[in-house]
Parts: C-alpha cells; sequence; structure tokens
C-alpha cells in the first residue's frame, strides 16, 4: 500500500487515476479548486475500495496555499510516495496576434509554475526517505507546435524540459520522475479550452476514438508497478487514430 498525491483530481485524468490507484489498494491525497468534488469523490472512494483518502482544497498556482496545505497533512499522510502533478489546462486556441494574454498567465501559471510548487513542497519527505516517483502529466503538445496552440505548446515544452531537469537533479536522491504525454482525450479539457462553447469542444472529437480518461489512468497505474531500479522517463500516448500532433485518421 502506497501513498499518492494526485492533483487535479477532480474531474478527467485526475478523478480516473485517483480511481485506479485507490482499487489498487493504495491511499490517496486528492486536491482540486472544487470542494464539492472532492468531497464527492473521497466518499466514492472510501465507500467502493476502504481505503484511505484525504482531499486538500487549493489552487496549485496559490504557492503559499500549496506549502501550507503539503505541510498540515496529517501523520498517515505525510510520507508521499507518489506525486501526479496532473492539475493542468488550456485556454484559447487562437493565433498569436489574437489570443488573450491573460490566457497564456493562467497556463503558465498552472501547467509551469504549480508544478514546481507542488513538487518542491512535497519533494523533501521523498530526500529523505531516499525514495519516491514524481509523475508529470504532459502533452503532444509539448513535443510539437501545431496552428493556434502558441501558449499551450509553450507551457507543455516548458514542463518536458522541467520534467528532465527533474530527473537529472533528483536522481542522486533515488526519486524516480516520469513524464506522460497524451493525444487527445476526451475530458472536460476541451469545454474549458473552448471556454464552455460546447459545439466546439465536441467537433474536435467527430469521426474517431479518442483516449478516455480510464486509459491514460490505466498506463499512469502502469509506470508505478515497475521494479525499484526501473524508471521509464518518458512516454507519449495516443489512441490508434492519432499518430502525432497532426495527424488523424477520420
Amino acid at each position: 500500500m502506497k501513498t499518492v498525491l494526485i492533483t487535479g483530481a477532480t474531474s478527467g485524468f485526475g478523478k480516473a487515476m485517483a480511481e485506479k490507484f485507490a482499487a489498487n489498494n493504495h491511499n490517496v491525497i486528492i486536491t482540486g479548486r472544487r470542494a464539492d468534488r472532492l468531497d464527492d469523490l473521497s466518499k466514492q472512494l472510501r465507500s467502493a475500495y476502504s481505503v484511505k483518502v484525504h482531499s486538500l482544497v487549493f489552487d496549485v498556482r496559490d504557492r503559499k496555499a500549496v506549502f501550507a496545505a503539503i505541510e498540515e497533512l496529517p501523520d498517515a499522510f505525510r510520507n508521499i510516495d507518489i506525486l501526479i502533478n496532473n492539475a493542468g489546462l488550456a485556454l484559447g486556441r487562437d493565433y498569436f496576434e489574437d489570443a488573450e494574454t491573460e490566457d497564456w498567465e493562467i497556463m503558465i501559471d498552472t501547467n509551469v509554475k504549480g508544478v514546481m510548487y507542488v513538487t518542491k513542497a512535497v519533494i523533501p519527505g521523498m530526500i529523505a526517505r531516499k525514495q519516491g516517483h514524481i509523475i508529470n502529466m504532459g502533452s503532444i503538445a509539448g513535443k510539437e507546435v501545431y496552428e493556434k496552440g502558441n501558449g499551450y505548446c509553450a507551457s507543455k515544452y516548458a514542463l518536458d524540459a522541467l520534467s528532465q531537469s527533474m530527473r537529472v537533479d533528483l536522481l542522486r536522491h533515488q526519486i524516480k520522475v516520469t513524464a506522460i504525454h497524451p493525444g487527445a482525450a476526451e475530458t472536460e479539457f476541451s469545454m474549458v479550452r473552448f471556454k464552455g462553447n460546447a459545439a466546439a469542444a465536441e467537433k474536435i472529437y467527430d469521426g474517431y476514438q479518442p483516449l478516455s480518461a480510464a486509459d491514460v489512468a490505466d498506463v499512469v497505474y502502469y509506470t508505478s508497478t515497475l521494479p525499484p531500479h526501473v524508471c521509464i522517463n518518458d512516454l507519449v500516448l495516443t489512441c490508434l487514430a492519432q499518430a502525432n500532433s497532426f495527424y488523424l485518421h477520420k
């Protein structure tokens, strides 16, 4: 039994990962901004799997809130074995000159600085125990730049570099760092990106079967089950219909 901290657990990948790890008898710390959803998920996981669940309500962009929440964890949850930096988002799909600068700032603050804050708060315990696994949820947008992806692609490229840097710097502490880069997946992601425009969000998945949140959770869980001397460093995951950021068979 391990203790797993998952950021952005109120929906999508994060929720599916919380369910996957709990189903395999791991205790989970779930975080997010929506307290009602965290409460519902906590009850569901305890009832279905009889594991320990602790929820933390904070925005990963808020550095002080992040450190305060981690510092105040109950003793039963302090030894975090696996950190999954899942909280992230895309906002807007615009040409560079038309993009909202506020959207850029939110994406950089969430997708990059938020990962840095949470990891910085969690790793002292991993370093002290000389073990731990950090899993950063990237995107194929961090591997190939596509039209109208400017700010989001920049944030995911930065996360890719950050994951590589963590892996190098934390090597001497025997901490694993895995970066997982999903392609098209049907979650709330597109609704957020298109700011509630359901028609635009649904059109993204027309004509093919995208990944599901459960598909991604299965892969994330697998990377955590390998022997102590084995680490999956970097993994790109797409549905069968998607070759890369540009090519989809519909």
